[in-house]
C-alpha cells in the first residue's frame, strides 16, 4: 500500500507521528512548503510565506523531541492564518518579517507589535504557521475577488472563486498546501469558503474565542474560527484556542470542556431541525440534493429530523448588511492616514480633510468604500430609526427564533438546525462583480447565526458536476449558544456518514 503524501495528513494525524517521534516536524513543514512553491503561484491563497522560518521553527521542536521534552497539541501542524490575525512581526525577520495587511492598500507593510490570543494559543502549543492568507479586504467579500494582493482561485476550478472572505485559508487547506488553517467569520466568512472548497469551517459561538489581535470589521458579529480537512481537526483547534482572556472583555468566562476527546461520543435522542425556507427558489439543484443526502445520512443513525419555521431567513441578509456595515464605518474611521494607515502625498497647500479623504480614497478598495458609506449612511441622523434601529428589532427576532426551535417547551426541542452553506457551487471569477445584491445573496443562509451569536459548522455533503468538473457542495448546521462541542459531535457523524 503506497503512504499518501505528507501534505495529505491531517492535522491530528501529524500531530500524534511527530509527537510520538515517527516522523520529524522538519520533514513535514518540508513537505508542505514545497506544495506551496507548487500551488500558490496558480491559486494566490498565500499572501506571505515563511519558509526560513517555519523549518526553524520545526528543527528546533524536533531537537526539543530528541532531548525528551514534552511538546505541544498540534506539535509540527503547518497553520496558515487570515491577513486580519496579528503575527508578531518578529515571529520572521529580514524579508519574513510578517505583516498584517487585512488584503488592504490602507495596511500594506503594518507590522504588528503583538500577536493575537488565538494565533499565540496556536504557538503554544507548537503549530507553525507557514503563511499568511490571503482574504477579501478587511473581511468584506463572500468570493475572494475583492484582495488589494490579487484574487484567490478555487483548486477544483481555477476560474472559480473559492469563497469569502477567508478565501486564502480554504484555498490553501483544499490544495494541501496546510493541515489547519485560523479564519474569521463575521457573516459566514468561514463557512462559505469552506463549503465552495470541501473543507471544514466552523464559527463559533460569540465570546468563545478570543478575538484580541484580531483587526475588526464588526465587533459584535466577528468571530475567530478554525477551518480544517476533517471535523476532527476543527475541534482539535477549537479546544486549543478556546478559554478566557484578559485582553477581550467580550471573551466568555465560560469552561470549554473537553471538544476534542468527545467528538465520537454517542448522541442519543438527536433531533434535528430542517427549515422549511431552506429550499429556498435561488437554490441550485445540487445543493437540494446535498440537504437530502443530510436528511437521510442523519436518519440512518436514529436521528428525528422535522421541518420547522424559520421566517426570518430572508430577512437576516438586509439586516446584517445594515448592522454590519455601520460597526465598519466605525472601525474603520480610523484608518485615515494621520493616525492609522496609508497617507497619500499631497502638497503643503493642501488641507488635512483633502489629506484624509485622498488617503481613504486610494487606501480603501471599493466594497469597503461601499460598505463605510452604506453604514454611515444608515446611522446619520434622521436614518438611525428608518434603517439601524429596526435592523436591530430584526436582529432580536431571528435571536428569538432560534431560542424556540432550541427550546423543549414550548419549542420543537431541536439540538441542531440543518440548512446548506450557499445557495449554489462556485460562481466563475467576475461573475457577480457587477451586482452587489446578487453576490450579498450568497450570504442568504450563514449571517442568521453571526445575528444570534451561535456556533455554526459547514460539513462537505457532495459535489456538483459543471463543465467537467467536480465543484464541492457543503451543508451547515447550527446550534444553540456555547453548545459546540455537542454541535460537533453531530457534525462528526454527519461526516462519518457522508464519507460511509
Amino acid at each position: 500500500m503506497v503512504e499518501r503524501p505528507l501534505y495529505q495528513w491531517s492535522a491530528s494525524e501529524i500531530a500524534r507521528a511527530v509527537s510520538a517521534g515517527e516522523r520529524r516536524a522538519h520533514d513535514v513543514v518540508k513537505a508542505f512548503l514545497l506544495r506551496i512553491d507548487d500551488q500558490n503561484p496558480r491559486l494566490n491563497a498565500l499572501r506571505a510565506v515563511y519558509h526560513e522560518t517555519a523549518c526553524d521553527r520545526a528543527r528546533a521542536l524536533d531537537q526539543r523531541l530528541a532531548s525528551g521534552e514534552s511538546v505541544g497539541r498540534l506539535a509540527g501542524v503547518p497553520v496558515a492564518i487570515k491577513d486580519n490575525l496579528c503575527l508578531r512581526s518578529d515571529y520572521g525577520s529580514g524579508d519574513e518579517s510578517p505583516t498584517t495587511a487585512c488584503g488592504s492598500r490602507m495596511l500594506a507593510g503594518y507590522r504588528s507589535p503583538y500577536t493575537a490570543t488565538a494565533v499565540q494559543r496556536l504557538l503554544d502549543e507548537d503549530a507553525i504557521v507557514v503563511g499568511t492568507a490571503n482574504m477579501d479586504e478587511f473581511g468584506m467579500g463572500s468570493s475572494g475577488e475583492h484582495c488589494h494582493f490579487g484574487v484567490t482561485r478555487n483548486p477544483h476550478d481555477e476560474e472559480r472563486v473559492p469563497g469569502g472572505s477567508s478565501s486564502g485559508c480554504a484555498a490553501a487547506l483544499a490544495s494541501g498546501m496546510v493541515a489547519l488553517a485560523l479564519g474569521s467569520d463575521t457573516g459566514g466568512s468561514v463557512r462559505q469558503p469552506a463549503a465552495l472548497t470541501g473543507t471544514v469551517g466552523f464559527k463559533p459561538s460569540y465570546g468563545r474565542v478570543s478575538r484580541w489581535g484580531l483587526v475588526a470589521y464588526a465587533s459584535s458579529l466577528d468571530c475567530v474560527g478554525p477551518m480544517a480537512r476533517t471535523v476532527e481537526d476543527v475541534a482539535l483547534a477549537l479546544e486549543v484556542i478556546s478559554g478566557a482572556d484578559a485582553l477581550d472583555s467580550t471573551c466568555s468566562t465560560r469552561r470549554a470542556g473537553s471538544v476534542f476527546d468527545s467528538i465520537d461520543l454517542p448522541l442519543d435522542g438527536l433531533r434535528i431541525g430542517v427549515p422549511v425556507q431552506a429550499r429556498d427558489e435561488a437554490n441550485d439543484p445540487s445543493v437540494n440534493a446535498a440537504l437530502d443526502r443530510a436528511i437521510d445520512s442523519f436518519r440512518s443513525i436514529g436521528a428525528e429530523v422535522i421541518d420547522v419555521e424559520f421566517k426570518h431567513v430572508h430577512q437576516s441578509v438586509p439586516a446584517y448588511y445594515i448592522v454590519a456595515p455601520a460597526e465598519a464605518s466605525s472601525n474603520l474611521a480610523r484608518y485615515d492616514g494621520v493616525r492609522y494607515g496609508h497617507r497619500t502625498l499631497i502638497d503643503r497647500s493642501s488641507s488635512i480633510e483633502d489629506l484624509m479623504a485622498r488617503s481613504r480614497s486610494e487606501g480603501f478598495g471599493p466594497e469597503v468604500q461601499r460598505r463605510i458609506m452604506l453604514g454611515t449612511h444608515t446611522l446619520s441622523s434622521g436614518y438611525y430609526d428608518a434603517y439601524y434601529s429596526r435592523a436591530m428589532k430584526m436582529r432580536r427576532l431571528v435571536q428569538q427564533e432560534f431560542a424556540t426551535l432550541f427550546a423543549t417547551d414550548p419549542g420543537p426541542g431541536c439540538h441542531a438546525v440543518l440548512m446548506p452553506t450557499t445557495t449554489g457551487p462556485a460562481f466563475r471569477i467576475g461573475e457577480k462583480m457587477d451586482d452587489p445584491a446578487l453576490m450579498y445573496r450568497e450570504d442568504l443562509y450563514t449571517v442568521a447565526a453571526n445575528l444570534a451569536g451561535l456556533p455554526a459548522i459547514s460539513v462537505p455533503a457532495g459535489h456538483a458536476e459543471l463543465e467537467g468538473k467536480r465543484l464541492p457542495i457543503g451543508v451547515q448546521l447550527i446550534g444553540p449558544a456555547f453548545e459546540d462541542a455537542r454541535l460537533l459531535r453531530i457534525a462528526r457523524r454527519l461526516e462519518v456518514q457522508l464519507a460511509g
